[in-house]
């Protein structure tokens, strides 16, 4: 399985924080390929900035250690996700969730989010 995770998820993960029972087995089993999208990287990076998020440094560069450290995929943002974002119901407000939707949508991805809104869209949730 291929697995997308949420922003959240991501910060819990590398934090120790508890995660549902169900992505944390998700992201351990070695068989699956686990991606981190240039949409979290984004959101983190603003938050740092506004003060919302403390990081021990920049944020891209504390991003990218953890990612490697974690040996997560990168996923960029490709043309293919944002023509799913541009045809996708507006039920989420979230800029940055609904843009991980699309891209787990358009790479066929599960979502791993405890976010209950990603429910309403027809995406594979972890």
């Amino acid at each position: 399985m291929s697995l997308l995770l949420d922003t959240h998820v991501f910060l819990w993960w590398i934090d120790g924080k508890p995660i549902p029972a169900p992505i944390s087995a998700a992201i351990r089993n070695p068989l699956n390929a686990v991606w981190l999208s240039a949409a979290s990287v984004w959101e983190i990076a603003i938050k740092a900035s506004i003060g919302k998020l403390r990081l021990p440094g920049p944020a891209v560069d504390f991003v990218e250690e953890q990612r490697q450290r974690n040996r997560l995929g990168w996923l960029p943002i490709e043309p293919v996700a944002l023509k799913q974002l541009e045809s996708l119901p507006f039920l989420h407000r979230a800029p940055f969730d609904r843009l991980l939707i699309a891209q787990a949508l358009a790479h066929d991805y599960e979502l791993a989010s405890s976010d209950g809104v990603f429910a309403q869209y027809p995406v594979k949730l972890c």
